[in-house]
């Protein structure tokens, strides 16, 4: 006669395990309790990793990247991706970019203090320079002649004088300004990489002397707005970065006006979309 294998008792939770080795012994409910417990601190556990190495849900709070991406679409991105294949022209992009930089703290007896810098102020022009990065401004301030007037203007229309620069002046922190930046997602698509030249010339996309005619750039790039630093001429993309720009160009704020993506920044690819439900679908 077979004889009958003996069901295997379910071990009981590692929590339980824990609070017997320190001598608590739970009754049935509190036992529960702590059951609970474990599977929900197991779940958020899962849900950050997942989360902060996987996949990350969002959506795009602008008409930029009409018609690919509508404002009201909400996506889950691929965090993975990049890790093994570098991004390429045509990827849609998702990316960290700096939306503001405030004043984080004004240093005693500086400069700064002397002209009234308020922390809690948002910078937006250094002389005729608009400020969307601490690097970005620091490096237009180092590119000014010794003796050049420094002049910062902040939300509101203020605008303070901080004097000449002197010879080892060379950045906000040497005048006395502490910044902090405040970083959003941005979804773009990836125009040219390090290496590239890029350049729009009547409304299209040219990377080393080369008309892009790939279905993804089959719209027209405006490249007449006065405040547009990069891409109207040729442009020399820097090794380790990335040339972006919106679908909807007339309505984006891209690399025409900041520059380029730093490779570190990348975040992933955009793959599922799952609201709204008529549009539900692969997106890649």
């Amino acid at each position: 006669m077979k004889r009958r294998r003996k069901k295997k008792e379910k071990k009981p939770a590692w929590i339980l395990r824990l609070v017997w080795h320190f001598g608590y012994k739970p009754g049935r409910v509190m036992r529960e309790v702590l059951e609970w417990t474990e599977v929900l601190v197991v779940a958020g556990i899962l849900a950050v990793l997942i989360m902060s190495f996987v996949t990350v849900r969002m959506h795009v709070p602008t008409g930029s990247m009409i018609p690919t991406i509508d404002p009201k679409d909400s996506f889950f991105v691929d965090r993975i991706t990049y890790y093994f294949r570098d991004p390429k022209p045509g990827d849609i992009v998702v990316f960290r970019h700096t939306e503001q930089v405030l004043v984080r703290s004004v240093d005693e007896g500086s400069i700064a203090e002397a002209a009234g810098v308020t922390p809690g102020d948002q910078l937006l022009y250094l002389n005729s320079e608009p400020v969307y990065s601490t690097e970005a401004a620091d490096s237009h301030l180092a590119s000014l002649p010794d003796g050049a007037e420094i002049r910062l203007t902040v939300v509101g229309g203020r605008q303070y004088e901080l004097g000449s620069k002197a010879a080892d002046g060379a950045a906000l922190a040497d005048l006395g300004i502490e910044t902090r930046e405040q970083r959003m997602r941005y979804v773009k698509r990836l125009i040219a990489v390090g290496g590239q030249t890029v350049q729009i010339v009547g409304g299209d996309l040219y990377v080393d002397g080369e008309k892009l005619t790939d279905p993804r750039f089959d719209r027209y790039y405006y490249s007449n707005d006065p405040r547009f630093r990069y891409g109207v001429e040729p442009t020399l993309v820097p090794e380790g970065h990335y040339f972006v720009l919106g679908d909807n160009s007339q309505n984006s704020f891209d690399s025409r006006f900041w520059g380029f993506v730093d490779e570190k920044d990348f975040i992933g690819e955009p793959y599922l979309r799952v609201w709204p439900l008529d549009r539900f679908g692969l997106m890649r």
